[in-house]
């Protein structure tokens, strides 16, 4: 069965990325955390999700110790053994963390500790590609989807605020959605801030 356009182009930007060198890859996440860290959305937020990076995604370790500067409650998505959407673990500086199914560290913590994302001010999340129309395409399962699913029936913006983190080079000129889709708010690339109403440079 040939692969589909989409999948094509998650092998396609996969490979870019992780073509980046470890230098690039530093200066890039870098840059991202100057911009945000001192965005309103970043500075008025007090619970923050954020990921931990792999396969040549935006290492948003820079942020995550700004958050911790900042005192701001900062998350980390947690796959639960049963149902398929993500529910959020509180992350502190030297957070015990396990290995999840899919290989991915997640805070080992109680399940009484975890929130929904409902309860985030804002959601710093991973893509593997994107368009100036703020549509995000992932890695394929789903999950932030799934999870962010009550964000496509708001009439106006409210928290969480979603933003996802990118290099510049996973940007494309059109990306082909699904109604289940859910656009960004902002995206972050080393380069400049990405929304719908102004291209920040």
């Amino acid at each position: 069965m040939p692969a589909s356009p989409r999948d094509q182009l998650r092998k396609s930007v996969r490979q870019q990325r992780r073509a980046l060198s470890d230098h690039q890859q530093d200066l890039h996440a870098q840059s991202v955390a100057q911009q945000l860290s001192r965005h309103p959305l970043f500075l008025n937020a007090s619970r923050i999700a954020l990921y931990l990076a792999e396969d040549g995604e935006i290492d948003p370790a820079y942020l995550i110790h700004r958050a911790w500067k900042y005192k701001k409650q900062v998350y980390l998505p947690v796959l639960p053994p049963t149902g398929h959407a993500l529910v959020f673990a509180p992350y502190h500086p030297g957070s015990r963390l396990i290995t999840n199914r899919f290989g991915i560290n997640e805070p080992n913590c109680h399940p009484s500790e975890w929130i929904r994302a409902r309860q985030l001010n804002l959601i710093l999340l991973p893509l593997v590609a994107f368009d100036e129309e703020m549509n995000r395409l992932g890695m394929g399962g789903g999950y932030y989807d799934r999870s962010l699913a009550f964000t496509r029936h708001r009439k106006q913006w409210h928290s969480p605020h979603l933003i996802g983190l990118a290099h510049e080079c996973q940007k494309i000129e059109q990306l082909p959605c699904e109604p289940w889709d859910v656009p960004l708010n902002m995206i972050a690339t080393e380069r400049c801030l990405y929304d719908k109403k102004v291209i920040q440079e």
